[in-house]
């Protein structure tokens, strides 16, 4: 390759797929034209099915086109992939790192794989434990890593040689705010500081603003190119923010405006008031209408929006169904209590995962549980569930103490795991059967309840489809039609929208947003700050301690710490803010007892 050649350049490329179930072939690729200056950080985006990771597996040479032509750094990729993976580095979804090995001996075993000598693996691992900040932990077993230190790790052995193009497959999925932002870090370093070419998957579209150039691809089609600001530029105009009516949640004017399709092309809560897309034909007595009486201000686009535009205008959306079918039959007032939670502690030996933790929650709440990998929210999300016994404390869910009753909370509640817990070598219909007469449910009842989340969650053309072969968005769904067959009181959902594209974020949030409203109560874990917006009331935790509690409102105020109180920031700017001021407090106090115990 010369050195003004492209990284990457393909032509009319197609790859076809196959699928079992039904003998047909799915377009995953369908002509895709494409170019990539080296040296440039460059981001591919889309919905669920896209064809990102099919691009990117074709890049690496680990699959070939059916059609068209591809060169990678100048190679034929067809012809000769073992030359072109001689000089690249691919980090897939799901790194393979060894759980029983420390940090050190995966690394060797990387390096060992690629043949870098030793001379060699002393000067790349200096710089890899430097930008990754692991060199603290080369002992610790990658098992005992936090989910952000174990992407870092990943990222480290992918880079344990160095390479001329790196291919990133969604490098942040589950990844808290702060570990993004350093993961982030390191790949930009890497761009700046050794010309390196990087072509990232992403579905988070702040993280492709970060881009010089962005590919916008759906159902296998190149929709869009161009840098942030040409992508950006589809929505420029049509963009404003209001706040909702006193007393109204964000959510439910975002609701309110996304159910409007003919008028508003998109609607997502943003620090206590709701950015939205208006269309451009849009009547303005109609938008006065739809704001109840709210002030817009119009806004710059943002590169979500331009994306939002792109896919909306160009693609109808189907509505999203929340008819009397999300309305379950929830008993009580809005003040019950319906979680409550006093001084849980859990221990793991003498480690102290949470500490002293204690909130309520109400009926029909949407609850958010926040806070960085390793911070106690999982292991807490777990005893709520009834999944991990409490090592102390009271803990109350639907009225029973789940510190003698687990069995009988449980089939007051349902749970949806971040991992989607289906049997993927059985059909929709074969899931809901089965996770239906594990929650007792027979007979008519099963039969007519199945029927109603089929209608509710859209999955009727599926029902003979294995979960298996499902797109993420689609197996979503199903993990949460299991979840709410037996019409539960409350529901935990495990950062079910992890990985998710904003398409198909909207589409969820929509849907909760209606069971709250029916009276079901929410619990949720999530690392996507924008999300937060729509929970009543969040807590943050870091190493097992609960940092902040409140309204979403609550807790920016906090954030600010009696700073200009016309500030506006986000939840995501609010959520690191609040964290390291907690972390440099805890860093501090030890250097003061000992300055204490030294005077």
């Amino acid at each position: 390759m010369s050195a003004t050649g492209p990284a990457v350049a393909g032509r009319s490329l197609h790859k076809r797929f196959t699928l079992k179930s039904s003998k047909q072939a799915v377009h995953a690729l369908d002509g895709v034209s494409l170019e990539i200056p080296a040296g440039t950080l460059t981001a591919l985006v889309g919905p669920d099915g896209a064809g990102k990771t099919t691009l990117l597996r074709l890049m690496a040479g680990l699959m070939r086109a059916d059609e068209g032509e591809l060169r990678v750094l100048g190679i034929d990729v067809s012809a000769d992939p073992q030359a072109v993976q001689d000089r690249i580095s691919y980090m897939p979804q799901r790194f393979g790192l060894y759980d029983d090995l420390s940090v050190q001996e995966n690394l060797d075993l990387y390096a060992d794989l690629h043949g870098v000598s030793k001379d060699k693996r002393r000067e790349r691992y200096a710089r890899l434990m430097e930008m990754t900040d692991l060199g603290r932990f080369t002992d610790r077993p990658a098992g005992k890593l936090s989910g952000g230190m174990k992407q870092k790790l990943g990222l480290a052995c992918t880079l344990v040689r160095s390479p001329d193009l790196l291919l990133l497959d969604e490098p942040t999925v589950g990844v808290d705010p702060l570990s993004r932002r350093e993961l982030w870090q390191i790949v930009q370093q890497l761009v700046d500081d050794e010309k390196l070419s990087v072509i990232v998957s992403t579905a988070y579209l702040d993280e492709a603003e970060r881009c010089s150039h962005v590919f916008v691809l759906r159902e296998g089609k190149l929709l869009a190119q161009g840098a942030p600001a040409e992508i950006r530029d589809h929505a420029e105009g049509l963009c404003f923010i209001a706040a909702p009516p006193e007393g109204e949640p964000p959510r439910l004017m975002q609701a309110r405006l996304l159910d409007a399709e003919q008028d508003i092309v998109d609607a997502v809560p943003q620090g206590g008031e709701v950015h939205f897309i208006r269309r451009k034909d849009t009547d303005d007595a109609a938008l006065a209408t739809l704001l109840a009486g709210a002030h817009a201000e119009p806004v710059p686009p943002r590169l979500e929006d331009g994306f939002m535009t792109l896919l909306r205008t160009q693609q109808a959306s189907a509505p999203i169904t929340t008819a009397a079918a999300t309305a379950n039959r929830a008993k009580g007032n809005s003040d019950e209590v319906v979680i409550e939670v006093k001084d849980l502690v859990r221990r793991f030996g003498d480690f102290v995962a949470v500490a002293s933790t204690s909130f309520s929650v109400r009926r029909g709440e949407i609850f958010g549980l926040l806070g960085p990998n390793g911070a106690g929210k999982t292991t807490t999300f777990r005893m709520l569930c009834g999944l991990l016994p409490a090592s102390g404390g009271q803990l109350r869910v639907a009225g029973v103490d789940l510190r003698h009753a687990r069995a009988e909370a449980r089939q007051r509640i349902g749970y949806v795991s971040q991992k989607f817990a289906l049997y993927g070598n059985l059909t929709v219909r074969e899931n809901l059967s089965f996770f239906g007469g594990a929650y007792g449910l027979r007979g008519q009842r099963l039969r007519d309840r199945m029927d109603t989340v089929l209608r509710q969650f859209d999955l009727e053309r599926e029902l003979d489809t294995p979960s298996g072969q499902l797109p993420g968005g689609y197996r979503q769904r199903l993990a949460m039609a299991t979840g709410l067959l037996h019409e539960p009181e409350i529901l935990f959902l495990d950062e079910p929208t992890s990985g998710a594209d904003p398409l198909a974020r909207r589409e969820f949030w929509r849907r909760i947003t209606a069971l709250a409203e029916g009276g079901t109560t929410i619990v949720i874990t999530t690392h996507f700050m924008e999300e937060a917006e729509y929970c009543d009331r969040i807590v943050i935790q870091d190493a097992g301690k609960v940092l902040a509690i409140g309204t979403p409102r609550e807790v920016r105020a906090q954030a600010l710490d009696g700073g200009d109180s016309d500030k506006r920031i986000d939840m995501e700017q609010a959520f690191i803010g609040i964290v390291e001021k907690a972390r440099r407090r805890g860093k501090e106090a030890p250097a003061k007892q000992r300055e204490g115990a030294t005077a």
